[in-house]
């Protein structure tokens, strides 16, 4: 017999597994993150209502994601962005596919590529340097994750530092944890991502 993943108990869609107290009873700082966020782009972000439900998980994963981010190194925005989609298609996370993949859009300037990227980074046009970057993004992605010298060695003839083959490894890594966490709180992307970076096709 056939069974359909969704379960009793299960919420319906846009609904939080683990809903977060009203804003009004968050933390100042938290609070703060949510005003600045609806000024820059007009939305609250859903994976930040899903962490205020534990504002010190809220705090840390924030924290660690712009270190990922958006922290000065050999990898640009854009490249950093589509580790993020390609690791969360392959590990089925929408909310992480759809939100990515629009800051994707925005920063590559491509959003036919971003797209691409999202459904299968495998079947893409990519160049020699973001292919490798993300065949090695999905071997982090996968169980048993063991990388091996000559693999280090093709990425750094492809002009990646140490410091990042660290962070393609630590951006990988991070996500395949958020995407798991996302799927564990029924996050579900806000509407207002799936037409952001768009506009370039018109």
């Amino acid at each position: 017999m056939i069974h359909d993943r969704k379960t009793a108990g299960t919420p319906s869609d846009g609904a939080l597994r683990f809903p977060p107290p009203p804003e009004a009873e968050l933390p100042d700082d938290i609070r703060a993150v949510f005003e600045k966020n609806r000024e820059k782009v007009g939305f609250v972000p859903n994976v930040f209502l899903a962490y205020a439900a534990r504002p010190e998980h809220f705090r840390a994963f924030m924290h660690y994601h712009d270190v990922l981010m958006r922290a000065e190194g050999g990898l640009s925005r854009a490249e950093r962005e589509a580790i993020v989609v390609a690791v969360s298609s392959e590990n089925r996370c929408q909310y992480c596919v759809t939100a990515h993949g629009a800051a994707l859009r925005i920063l590559g300037k491509d959003p036919v590529l971003a797209d691409r990227i999202a459904i299968n980074w495998r079947t893409a046009d990519l160049s020699p340097r973001w292919r490798a970057m993300l065949a090695f993004a999905s071997h982090v992605n996968e169980p048993g994750f063991a990388p091996g010298d000559e693999e280090l060695a093709n990425l750094r003839a492809e002009g990646f530092s140490e410091r990042d083959l660290w962070d393609i490894a630590a951006i990988a890594s991070f996500f395949g944890f958020s995407n798991r966490m996302a799927e564990l709180m029924h996050l579900r992307p806000n509407p207002e991502f799936h037409g952001m970076g768009r506009e370039v096709l018109i």
